[in-house]
């Protein structure tokens, strides 16, 4: 149990991060986490080793996620409700309303992996190294990947302008 412990402290933060970059609610986040390690207890017997422990608990993380949201499909949940982030977040992307709406739909549309890197980066705070050792890649790979999506969306919306 005291190997278990030290597997929470030093990866409980990663997969917190992970889970706000997909929902974007703190309380989900939290509720997420807690389920992901008591998962993890019960079936650590079933982790081989081959990938990181922390790869290993954010796909617990993200198959709890969709049956959060495979259990509320039956109600009707808001778009913007999948990606809320904070009004401080908000304030420090920029000021005026609409160009945060505007950069909020291109991050939310941006395709993947471009787009799952920049909501990993920008809302859920991971490093690239962390990003890339969830994505099954390198930190380079992860750090290219965040470039070239932020430089396509400024080029998208300098367009827009």
């Amino acid at each position: 149990m005291a190997d278990f412990e030290s597997i929470y402290r030093e990866n409980a933060d990663i997969v917190f991060r992970f889970l706000m970059a997909k929902t974007g609610s703190v309380d989900l986040s939290e509720e997420l986490t807690q389920e992901t390690f008591y998962q993890a207890i019960k079936s650590i017997h079933r982790y081989d080793g081959s990938s990181r422990i922390s790869s290993w608990l954010c796909g617990i993380a993200k198959n709890l996620l969709l049956a959060h949201y495979r259990e509320k499909s039956r109600e009707p949940v808001p778009l913007d409700a999948a990606l809320e982030i904070s009004v401080a977040s908000a304030e420090a992307m920029v000021v005026n309303k609409e160009e945060t709406s505007a950069i909020l739909k291109a991050i939310r549309e941006y395709p993947d992996p471009g787009g799952e890197i920049l909501r990993l980066r920008i809302f859920g705070g991971m490093s690239f190294k962390q990003i890339g050792a969830i994505m099954g890649h390198t930190e380079t790979w992860a750090r290219v990947n965040y470039y070239r999506a932020k430089q396509s969306i400024v080029k998208e919306l300098s367009q827009d302008e």
